[in-house]
């Protein structure tokens, strides 16, 4: 048992942050319900989709994390989401009514972080060193991404002693996109790349980004659209353009060049302003 005094819920962790359907739907089912009594035995997902499966042709293994994003846990894990207006044209399409067991688990998973951090941070640090010895044996490197889908300030959270996950494993580089402009502390082990977007509420925070010399990522409306801009040599904000879809290793690319990514699913009919072209 995670706690000593049960939610109302009857369950180990307190859904009542979130909206109502989806509360009806976790305690309408068995399934559900013993899945949310439960701690997640994973919290990791290894190589998981087909960016970072390209990693492995350059001797990489790719670990992510994927939460909630945004509020639609009850917590805001993203802090720019309003203001890049991100929020609604996420890469995780939560929607409405239903979620899906994907979802459900990242949900899980996401209570479990901010309801029982040590605990959550404690086995999220055991699981890399389990990750890492496991990729070591096959030949690869492990490599870690924190925010799949959130966007936390994880170098300021403590772990077993520590005064971040980075700082206890030295060994493993860590990376993230980020929409927060003003992270410091960041160890040497955790690389960073700025998320652009073209909200006018935002252009202060790009504008920061650029000076401060961050390499920027940019979500394109299609592979076109950034075939041509390679071909012709051209830039964006003033910065070089490289090609971001080879894989998703981020930290052996140069600071300063923007990581032309571009849009796949309903992203690309987006116009809020985080999608260019």
């Amino acid at each position: 048992m995670l706690m000593q005094t049960k939610p109302q819920s009857g369950l180990a962790f307190d859904i009542s942050g979130l909206s109502l359907d989806i509360q009806l739907q976790i305690l309408g089912s068995e399934k559900n319900i013993n899945l949310f009594n439960n701690i997640p035995e994973k919290l990791l997902g290894i190589d998981t989709n087909a960016k970072t499966v390209k990693g492995e042709k350059y001797g990489v293994k790719t670990a992510i994390l994927y939460l909630m994003p945004a509020k639609q846990s009850g917590v805001q894990l993203c802090a720019m989401a309003s203001t890049a207006g991100c929020e609604k044209p996420c890469l995780f399409k939560a929607g409405r009514g239903a979620m899906s067991n994907v979802m459900l688990s990242r949900l899980r998973k996401t209570l479990y972080f901010n309801q029982y951090r040590e605990l959550f941070m404690n086995q999220l640090h055991n699981e890399l060193i389990r990750e890492r010895a496991k990729a070591k044996r096959k030949g690869y490197k492990l490599i870690v991404r924190l925010n799949g889908t959130s966007d936390i300030r994880f170098e300021n959270i403590a772990v077993s002693g520590y005064a971040n996950i980075m700082q206890a494993v030295p060994d493993i580089q860590f990376y993230d996109y980020t929409k927060l402009a003003n992270r410091k502390n960041v160890p040497a082990n955790y690389d960073l790349t700025f998320s652009y977007s073209g909200v006018p509420a935002y252009a202060p925070y790009v504008a920061k980004a650029v000076a401060k010399g961050d390499r920027i990522a940019v979500v394109f409306r299609n592979r076109a659209i950034v075939d041509a801009m390679l071909a012709n040599g051209e830039t964006f904000l003033g910065l070089p353009i490289v090609d971001g879809d080879n894989s998703d290793i981020r930290h052996l690319e140069p600071k300063g060049v923007i990581v032309a990514l571009y849009a796949k699913g309903p992203a690309r009919k987006d116009q809020s302003g985080f999608v260019v072209g």
